[in-house]
């Protein structure tokens, strides 16, 4: 340092700070870099005496004193103030890079030697290194490049990102926030549709697989103590789609912001955003910054994008699950809540996962359950059967029936009740007859308008009916007798032979031959397919004709597809 005597000027430098130190009793083991009382008059003329203009304000703003930015900041965290952290590394930062700012190559002073100037023996260091990242985002004359700090008079591009942060309006936030949040959502399994931030009248009403997640904006926050805005906003979305009535409630589940969290999520996304201007304006040549400002502002927006991400999952933590609880024999609507992990990494299976472990979504359902819901809602007073259907698609209307992922996890549990004889089943129903009655059997039921199911003590009741209907008239046997003739019987004829032979033809829609033939082998072939001793055969028989021909790429494509798929025979011809 120019005109600066060593010797001399050290000791005098020295006797000043340690004079102040003794009249305010200060109680350190050492006298260190972060002991010293810039916010003294003397001690802070003393320290800029030989350095250029500027740094009187920049400690009385940022280093040191009841109004700079480090006591703030250490007033505002008890943990920072109880050591005073803030203050101590700040004022370690302006002994250690202040006087040689303009000749050093590599600017600044390292973590580690930041540390060995502030950290007393038995204090935490993480203390002091959290206090360092809050002072590097928030003070306007602090540098960083890596793992190295400085203080310099020029200001770097915080205050102007500040002042571009307060002209941020709400629709750029909000916009900003509904990309981000869609974003963290992966490839979703068990949910029919995700909507961020939208308005009933575009969330379908419908018949699908899964439910639909609703994500509420930022101003339908959750408070455990005040929950009217985010009930409100979840209410008018659940009861309606646009100005008509929604059918299919039992579908929708909720995801809402934490209130305590909102305000920081906001700040933050303002802050993104800010930093992201000062980039484009970089890019097209509106700013004239040196290059470790450019890397200081690159580096700036990726901490708040890792940050708003961050605050993305902290936020978005409660699931709000519509339900109806019943209470002497009334159902009463609730709204449940439930905390979502904010540690996991995918996102959309910590929600699956969740709504499946609190039962407001169900992959695997039993049939008593389902028996169960059967005889408190269907089977009342003289009504013994009930459409399956409806049972169905009354699962997507009334808030106190399950959630079922879709229609095969409902057909499973029938399948299962048949079997176990829980209730029973028939495919219709004619003139008081029902039609493809089964009970007590195992099978693999079709969900159609025509499906119903039966009631346990009926479906025996019909059972034995049928029993009684189609079994064989007893044999009887005639004797006549005279007293020379021996006697002999007269016996009903024997019944025909079954028949040992199953032919079947039938013509596919060439269109969507998929769909019928998979109903083809649920309902024929898998019936014959049952049996151990019956041998089945099935053969494909394709006829196509073109009246212009078939061209050439087609031919190849089908002689190769028919080879590779182990056709008998595939030809064409004229």
């Amino acid at each position: 340092m120019d005109k600066f005597q060593r010797t001399r000027g050290v000791l005098q430098y020295l006797a000043i700070v340690i004079h102040r130190l003794w009249n305010s009793d200060n109680r350190d083991l050492l006298i260190m870099p972060a002991s010293l009382p810039l916010d003294d008059s003397q001690v802070r003329n003393k320290s800029i005496h030989y350095l250029p203009p500027g740094w009187d304000a920049v400690i009385e703003k940022e280093i040191d004193g009841d109004r700079a930015a480090p006591s703030r900041i250490d007033g505002q965290e008890t943990r920072f103030g109880s050591l005073q952290a803030a203050r101590r590394v700040a004022r370690t930062l302006f002994l250690g890079s202040a006087a040689s700012i303009a000749n050093q190559i590599n600017r600044g002073i390292q973590l580690d030697r930041i540390l060995l100037g502030t950290v007393q023996p038995g204090q935490s260091i993480g203390i002091f290194e959290d206090a360092l990242k809050r002072l590097r985002d928030q003070l306007h004359h602090l540098y960083a490049d890596k793992n190295r700090f400085w203080f310099d008079t020029k200001a770097n591009l915080r205050r102007e990102m500040e002042s571009r942060q307060q002209q941020i309006n709400d629709n750029e936030i909000e916009s900003l926030i509904k990309k981000r949040i869609t974003s963290l959502f992966g490839r979703k399994q068990k949910l029919a549709g995700i909507h961020v931030f939208t308005n009933s009248v575009d969330i379908p009403d419908e018949y699908i697989v899964g439910l639909r997640l609703v994500i509420l904006p930022l101003d339908a926050a959750y408070n455990k103590n005040n929950q009217q805005k985010m009930e409100k906003k979840a209410d008018s979305i659940l009861k309606y789609r646009g100005g008509q009535p929604r059918q299919k409630q039992n579908r929708l589940i909720f995801l809402a912001a934490d209130s305590g969290q909102a305000m920081r999520l906001t700040e933050h996304a303002k802050i993104y955003l800010a930093w992201e201007s000062i980039e484009q304006d970089i890019k097209q040549e509106k700013l004239n910054l040196d290059l470790l400002q450019v890397k200081n502002v690159k580096e700036d927006l990726k901490n708040a994008e890792k940050m708003l991400n961050h605050l993305m999952r902290e936020t978005y933590k409660w699931l709000i699950c519509p339900v109806e609880e019943i209470i002497q024999n009334k159902p009463v609507f609730n709204w449940e809540v439930i905390s979502l992990s904010t540690t996991t990494n995918n996102f959309i299976k910590t929600i699956e996962d969740k709504l499946e472990e609190e039962e407001y979504l169900i992959s695997t359902w039993s049939h008593i359950h389902l028996n169960t819901v059967l005889n408190q809602w269907y089977f009342k007073e003289q009504n013994t059967e009930i459409n399956a259907l409806k049972v169905w698609q009354d699962s997507f209307h009334y808030l106190y029936l399950p959630r079922l992922l879709n229609d095969s996890v409902f057909q499973e549990a029938i399948n299962q009740g048949i079997e176990q004889k829980t209730f029973g089943f028939a495919t219709g129903q004619k003139e008081g007859q029902y039609l493809g009655f089964i009970f007590g059997k195992k099978t693999k039921i079709h969900l159609d308008e025509s499906a119903i199911l039966i009631k346990a003590d009926a479906a025996r009741q019909y059972q034995e009916q049928l029993k009684a209907t189609l079994s064989p008239p007893k044999k009887t046997i005639h004797q006549v007798q005279d007293e020379k003739a021996e006697p002999f019987s007269l016996a009903p004829s024997s019944a025909p032979p079954a028949k040992t032979h199953f032919h079947a033809n039938v013509t596919l829609n060439p269109i969507s031959p998929k769909m019928d033939f998979s109903k083809i082998v649920e309902e024929v072939i898998e019936q014959l397919t049952k049996s151990t001793d019956v041998e089945v055969t099935i053969s494909l028989e394709i006829d196509a004709n073109a009246k212009e021909g078939f061209d050439e790429s087609l031919e190849r494509t089908l002689k190769e597809n028919c080879h590779t798929l182990k056709f008998n025979l595939a030809e064409f011809d004229l």
